[in-house]
Parts: structure tokens; sequence; C-alpha cells
């Protein structure tokens, strides 16, 4: 059990801080995507893939000391801050996680905008289907965001750019 909070410890600490649980969600469905090896269930939700499991799990480590949750109001709605606190940095000692390329990726992710991911994460998630039969989705499923086909370009464009991280 602790080593998939262990993984996920590993996560936050690689990125230093992710602000927005929107964010945070749709970065390790990504990472899942792309190999790393977490453990989380995910299904389609509002805002594309979202994990109940990564959900309560974040909230066990809250729970643990082991990640801080800042809530901060922005505008009309809270935002949350996560960072890793020195009892997380003591317990991630004990856990060695070998996740070679994770922090390029996670700090890549980490620096995109949360609409950008949402997108990347609903591309993977269709990943078995044509091209074409992606973009239906997206401009069915996501019709509010009102996505470009130069912005699925570049999400498809992305994705092969991570996919290069790891590689090299």
């Amino acid at each position: 059990m602790l080593k998939d909070h262990a993984k996920l410890m590993s996560a936050f600490l690689a990125s230093g801080e992710i602000t927005g649980r929107k964010k945070l969600q749709k970065m390790i469905y990504i990472a899942k995507k792309l190999s790393f090896p977490f453990q989380e269930k995910f299904q389609f939700h509002f805002y594309g893939p979202y994990s109940e499991e990564l959900t309560l799990r974040v909230e066990e480590l809250c729970n643990m000391g082991f990640i801080s949750e800042l809530k901060e109001k922005k505008g009309g709605y809270f935002q949350y801050r996560y960072t890793v606190t020195e009892e997380g940095q003591g317990f991630l000692k004990m856990y060695e996680t070998e996740m070679p390329f994770l922090k390029d990726c996670l700090d890549d992710m980490n620096e995109q905008p949360s609409r950008f991911l949402e997108l990347v994460s609903t591309v993977l998630y269709f990943d078995n289907l044509s091209r074409e039969e992606v973009e239906e989705k997206i401009f069915t499923l996501k019709s509010k965001q009102k996505y470009t086909v130069e912005e699925i370009d570049a999400a498809y464009e992305y994705i092969e750019g991570l996919k290069q991280k790891i590689l090299n």
C-alpha cells in the first residue's frame, strides 16, 4: 500500500509544487499513460480523466502530514497548492522509488495551463481511437472548452515531445 503512496510522493517532490487539483489529476494521468508506474484507476469525468483513488490517496498523504495542502481563495473559487513536507521527505527516504525522467516530464507538465493538460489527457484517454475519432470525441465531450484543431494538433505534438524526454 505505502509503495503507491511513495510513488505519488515522488511525483510531488519532483514537481516542487503543484497548483490545482485538476492539474494534479491530469499530470498523474499523463505520466501513467507515458508508462510511469502509477497504479490509480482513472475514468472519464467532466474535466477529462479523473481518479477517485488519487483524490483519496492525496487526502491520506495530507492527513499523515507528508503533503501540505494550501487552500487559497482565487476570485470566485478555491485553488489548492501541494508540496512535500519535511516529514514527507523523511518518508520518501525509506521508500526509494526509481522513476528516471519523471522530473523532466512533470516539470514540463507543471508549466502548462490546466486547460491544455485537460486536452492532452483527453487525447491520451482515447488513444485507442483514430485521430479523427479523437477529434470528434473532443468536439462532442468538450464542446464548452471550444478546443480548436490547432490545439488538438499541439496536444499530439506535446505528447510526442514528452515521449522523447523518456527515450533520451
